[in-house]
């Protein structure tokens, strides 16, 4: 579990990459701001969670799900909604200070498995997994996450610093339309 505050995305790099490429970063907007993803469904790791609405921070970092809501992950509001062209991007907890978060098993997913994202509209978006990649946080791809087509689960792991009260590493899966 990364400390309150600290952003489990290099949130700064985020924010220049998404201006650079013409990405919408209002707070609060949507790129369909009719249609929103409402929730995931990942049967190989028995996960089903609601998802929220999380953009921006004034810091230019993306908004976390709040560590109060465990078993929600959360639809960065600022990428495309699953389904659509463009990169996805949903984030979750892998843990709380007592407990397994909504992203707890999601290393534990491999390439090939299928998920599912349910939206607004009332359409199931299936994908299949293409990779998985931990990588440490001072290194995240964020082009790869925030720009590339396809849709992006990102959660915290690796090993954790206690000195610093968060992993060291980011859980990336990379997922594209079934």
């Amino acid at each position: 579990m990364a400390r309150p505050g600290r952003v489990v995305l290099a949130g700064a790099v985020t924010g220049l990459l998404l201006v650079m490429f013409g990405k919408n970063m209002e707070i609060g907007t949507t790129p369909a701001a009719a249609v929103v993803p409402e929730s995931i469904d990942i049967p190989s790791i028995d996960l089903e969670a609601p998802l929220m609405k999380l953009g921006m921070e004034k810091n230019g970092e993306v908004e976390l799900p709040p560590y109060e809501k465990p078993k929600v992950a959360g639809w960065f509001t600022g990428s495309a909604v699953p389904g659509e062209k463009g990169a996805s991007v949903i984030i979750g907890h892998v843990d709380t200070k007592t407990a397994p978060a909504v992203f707890y098993k999601l290393r534990q997913l491999r390439k090939g498995e299928t998920l599912s994202v349910e939206r607004s509209d009332g359409k199931v978006v299936k994908f299949r997994v293409d990779s998985i990649e931990q990588v440490h946080k001072d290194s995240f791809p964020a082009r790869r996450v925030y720009v590339e087509d396809g849709l992006k689960l990102v959660t915290c792991g690796g090993r954790f610093d206690y000195a610093k009260g968060e992993y060291i590493d980011n859980i990336i899966v990379y997922a594209s339309r079934a």
